[in-house]
């Protein structure tokens, strides 16, 4: 031991070098294997060549042209080569269209008459009176009696019924006749004269002349309320329809919009045009004046005015309806001027008939509910009292309840 110790002290410098050889040599094999143990380096990516960027024309082509991306670019085809495809053009679809209301069809005066005239003998009962009294044989002073009072009580008047019995006595007495029939074909013939079917009972439909043409025929109805005017109106325009006229409505009663509305409604259902406002209360003049002037625009035959209802001691009302007169006047002239009375009013409506007369000139007299009305003789009384004939009646409710007057069809109704 002691001799080892012995030669590393002699030999110090040589074990410095060999300890530093063995510590060079550790590193450097340590650091190999740290070496070792790296990732070696990724592969590097191939480069890719670009293509070369195409040429930009001046102008910006349509987006539309190019190939979407990945799409293989299509080749060019000469225009004349190219085969257009043919597209059949769709047929355009043809709008639903709304049924068209479907018109009424008036019936024609003449069978009106026919049908109408068995109504006729309910007309003031007074047939039916009558009938009882000739029914009894040879006459005695009280059946003459009851005689007069039955025509009194039908409103043919004081004056004409104390007429028709005078000369019925007469000719009974010259003819020296007791038989009930015989007395009743001579009352019968009292009653038509004094009915006078002589008077022209048809509607002045004549349309005037005029610089620019003709003016159609102008109606100017009146009457005071409840006695059907307004439906007169409406009835009278499915008559001239049915005459062949064409025809438009004024609805110049602009108090009552209800009268308006039902104006429309009965032109509607025959296809004939209504003027009115929407302004309740608005001038009645001014509606007139339209309707005459829509009236001559549309070159219609009649024009059929609607006027409110006056009272007729309404002294302002009247006032006003002579003024609707004439401002319709001034488009042209009125050919018919209507009044309509209630057949059941009686007397009363004689004086209605008498105040209306001294604003407009009647021309014609329409007779509303004479079926069945105790009234009958007013017919006699008011052609009596104006002067005019009664040129139109009422015989019910229906749309064509009404019809031209028929002084011999009223009268055998009378006399059964």
């Amino acid at each position: 031991m002691d001799a080892f110790l012995d030669f590393l002290s002699t030999n110090i410098y040589l074990v410095w070098i060999l300890v530093g050889v063995l510590l060079v040599g550790g590193i450097g094999i340590g650091v190999s294997k740290s070496r070792s143990r790296e990732l070696p380096p990724a592969p590097k990516r191939p480069e890719i060549e670009e293509a070369p960027a195409p040429a930009v024309d001046a102008e910006p082509s349509d987006e539309a042209d190019l190939p979407a991306v990945g799409e293989a670019p299509v080749p060019e085809v000469p225009a004349e080569q190219v085969e257009e495809p043919v597209v059949e053009a769709a047929e355009p679809e043809e709008e639903p269209q709304e049924p068209e209301a479907k018109l009424d069809e008036p019936e024609a005066a003449s069978s009106r008459m026919l049908r109408l005239r068995s109504r006729l003998a309910g007309s003031g009962r007074i047939g039916s009176a009558l009938l009882s009294i000739f029914s009894r044989g040879e006459l005695a002073e009280e059946d003459w009696e009851e005689l007069e009072d039955t025509l009194l009580m039908a409103d043919l008047g004081l004056d004409t019924t104390e007429e028709v019995m005078e000369n019925l006595r007469k000719a009974v007495k010259v003819e020296d006749t007791t038989d009930p029939a015989r007395v009743r074909e001579l009352l019968r013939a009292e009653l038509l004269r004094v009915v006078d079917p002589s008077m022209d009972r048809s509607l002045n439909l004549e349309r005037p002349q005029a610089e620019e043409g003709t003016h159609p025929a102008v109606f100017l109805v009146v009457g005071v309320n409840g006695t059907g005017k307004t439906t007169t109106i409406g009835k009278l325009a499915r008559l001239l329809v049915a005459e062949g006229k064409s025809v438009v409505l004024g609805a110049a009663d602009t108090f009552r919009a209800a009268a308006a509305d039902q104006l429309t409604t009965w032109g509607e259902r025959v296809g004939v045009e209504t003027v009115r406002s929407d302004i309740e209360g608005a001038d009645p003049s001014s509606v007139a004046f339209d309707a005459v002037k829509r009236g001559h625009e549309a070159d219609v035959d009649v024009v059929l005015i609607d006027t409110a209802g006056r009272l007729q001691n309404k002294s302002t009302l009247m006032d006003e309806l002579g003024k609707v007169k004439r401002v319709t006047e001034k488009q042209g002239p009125i050919t018919e001027t209507l009044l309509v009375l209630d057949a059941t009013t009686g007397q009363n409506g004689l004086r209605q008939a008498e105040v209306f007369a001294q604003v407009v000139d009647v021309t014609g007299v329409v007779l509303t509910k004479l079926d069945g009305s105790a009234k009958g003789g007013i017919v006699v009384s008011v052609q009596r009292a104006l002067g005019v004939p009664v040129k139109l009646v009422g015989l019910g409710e229906g749309a064509d309840d009404l019809a031209p007057f028929s002084a011999e069809d009223f009268v055998d109704a009378i006399v059964g």
